[in-house]
């Protein structure tokens, strides 16, 4: 590379050949220029480890091939972990292989974060992506969920954690932008996640060590389709309203060591912390009460209670659009 970018842009992929070559022009489209990108393989056997170095041979100044010794496959965080190694920039930018970014997401983003000095990761709105499909009826179902969080504001530590843990909106991985030394600081991303909430657990450890500016737009698209993450785990029966959630629980394990790990005294994190640990904890007596309460607001408001606890964010969006789907 001629010069050392501003900000590396990281796809990790696998089995992607279906969506991935839009995801990549998507970063080529960019209204902002200075950027490497990083195509990270995580031992894919389809033709996208094909896509991506016919993309590094075409742009060679711009664009890398990386993957695991081996071909290995080893997951999303040590995927991930494997591009922020490598990367040259002093911001990094994550987008999915199956997703895609609006042309000014890099010039807007970086704008803001040299100016807000202070601010560690940027964030904003993301678009829940039906209408990819062309079909009309999908046009419809495209939505933006709220993050529950005041908008063009610097959030300081630890602030952010106690309103994820209270249910706001957690960023979108394809929607932040956030500077390299923070990554290194909080040590990446947690490979023993290899799937679900690694994002999470990732952005709980940004969002307790630094001041993380929300704002207002939106940038990416988030592609709604039946071979994602998340819609997997949900045909295999992985998540279910009515049982608990045992890899949510594992995440809330994993929080509570990492709170005491790191002598985080704030009381109003461990206190939201608490309250949704007690379903698990004390299940129980904890079903008895809520099933009393819920149930003076019928079966409909029992299971909307039941989803709301017990499925992961983009899970509960996707039963969402679906029941909306239905009712038209």
């Amino acid at each position: 590379m001629s010069s050392k970018p501003l900000v590396s842009v990281i796809i990790i992929f696998f089995q992607a050949e279906k969506f991935f070559e839009e995801a990549i022009e998507s970063v080529l489209a960019q209204t902002y220029n200075n950027w490497e990108l990083l195509l990270v393989d995580d031992g894919s056997t389809d033709s996208s480890t094909v896509i991506a170095q016919k993309y590094v041979e075409r742009y060679p100044q711009k664009v890398r091939y990386l993957e695991h010794e081996g071909h290995q496959n080893r997951g999303m965080s040590a995927t991930r972990n494997l591009g922020i190694r490598n990367a040259k920039g002093e911001y990094i930018a994550f987008l999915d292989a199956d997703d895609v970014w609006l042309p000014q997401k890099l010039e807007r983003q970086v704008a803001i974060m040299e100016s807000q000095l202070e601010a560690g990761m940027i964030y904003g709105r993301t678009q829940y992506w039906y209408s990819w499909t062309g079909n009309p009826e999908d046009v419809e179902r495209d939505f933006m969920p709220e993050l529950s969080v005041h908008l063009d504001t610097l959030v300081r530590p630890p602030a952010l954690s106690t309103l994820f843990l209270k249910g706001a909106e957690p960023p979108s991985t394809c929607s932040v932008l956030i500077r390299h030394q923070l990554i290194k600081h909080v040590g990446g991303f947690e490979e023993s996640f290899r799937g679900m909430y690694e994002d999470q657990v990732f952005f709980y450890k940004v969002c307790l060590k630094a001041s993380v500016f929300v704002e207002s737009g939106c940038w990416d698209r988030y592609r709604q389709h039946q071979n994602s993450c998340c819609h997997v785990a949900l045909n295999q029966g992985q998540f279910h309203p009515q049982k608990p959630n045992p890899v949510y629980l594992t995440f809330l394990n994993w929080l509570e060591k990492y709170l005491s790990e790191q002598g985080v005294n704030d009381t109003e994190v461990w206190q939201a912390l608490r309250i949704v640990q007690w379903p698990y904890r004390h299940p129980t007596l904890y079903r008895l009460s809520q099933y009393t309460q819920h149930l003076k607001g019928g079966i409909k408001g029992l299971v909307k209670f039941l989803v709301r606890q017990t499925l992961p964010v983009p899970i509960r969006r996707w039963l969402q659009t679906q029941l909306q789907g239905a009712t038209r």
